[in-house]
């Protein structure tokens, strides 16, 4: 399989996911869903499981927070959800540190991407929306879209979901 990088972006509840999930199927009769939440409770524990069952056993489940590259996935498709709670990791492990997130992060996904796989990352555009008057979300917000440009530089297609519908902003010759 020859390396590929999908970027599928949008606002919350734009349907990102979900797309990103047909397209892997479509691909493919054996996914990857490597998920990149933080398990922060019991009630966010079971809604991961939850998570994992609906998805059902086509799929092969990884979690991890941060260390995208510690996963082999030569030759698979690879749903990644999402970079939105993958940068809040490192954000949050460096205590605000933007540069130093970003630095991490881009290595890592450097790392990752270097396999020969069909990838689809998944993110959000959350600087759509207002300006926070709390600076720890400002540098986050900036963190975030830095790291959306990084990776829509590196991908060969970039999808934008407005209210489940797909427009495309980047496609490969």
């Amino acid at each position: 399989m020859e390396k590929k990088i999908r970027l599928i972006t949008g606002g919350q509840r734009s349907g990102k996911s979900s797309y990103a999930q047909k397209m892997a199927l479509q691909l493919t009769g054996r996914p990857v869903y490597l998920a990149t939440s933080r398990v922060w409770d019991d009630e966010h524990r079971a809604r991961i499981l939850r998570h994992q069952q609906d998805r059902g056993e086509e799929w092969t489940n990884i979690e991890e927070e941060k260390y995208l590259s510690r996963h082999q996935v030569q030759g698979r498709v690879v749903v990644v959800d999402c970079v939105t709670l993958w940068a809040t990791n490192f954000f949050y492990d460096s205590e605000g540190d933007t540069e130093r997130s970003l630095i991490s992060l881009k290595d890592e996904f450097n790392l990752f991407t270097d396999q020969d796989a069909l990838f689809i990352f998944i993110t959000n555009e959350i600087g759509l929306g207002g300006t926070s008057t709390n600076d720890l979300q400002r540098k986050f917000t900036d963190l975030q879209g830095w790291l959306n440009q990084f990776i829509a530089s590196r991908a060969d297609e970039v999808i934008l979901m407005v209210s489940g519908i797909p427009l495309f902003i980047k496609s490969q010759p």
